[in-house]
């Protein structure tokens, strides 16, 4: 399992922040999924999710395509960018 799909398990005793929510839509959206599956799989409700796919669209991360939200190249470039960022914080902590 990696560090993003453990982060799409539901964690009950501690907050995300805005950053790891966002991931978690961009990851969950890869493939293309619609709004359901993206609750789901992120565990917001939909109007948390609406006001997120708003500014991930606004910052051209996320686009509809049909009825799927899909990740853009651009916000793929994000979640790499994003896992190396992680990685190297994990790597100065240890």
């Amino acid at each position: 399992m990696n560090a993003v799909s453990e982060r799409l398990t539901p964690r009950w005793k501690e907050r995300r922040g805005r950053l790891e929510i966002i991931e978690e839509v961009l990851f969950a959206a890869r493939e293309g999924a619609r709004k359901t599956e993206i609750v789901y799989k992120t565990n917001l409700n939909f109007t948390q999710l609406a006001s997120y796919i708003r500014y991930l669209e606004e910052k051209g991360l996320l686009e509809l395509s049909g009825p799927l939200f899909r990740t853009t190249s651009k916000g793929n470039e994000f979640l790499q960018d994003y896992q190396k960022m992680k990685e190297v914080l994990r790597t100065e902590e240890a």
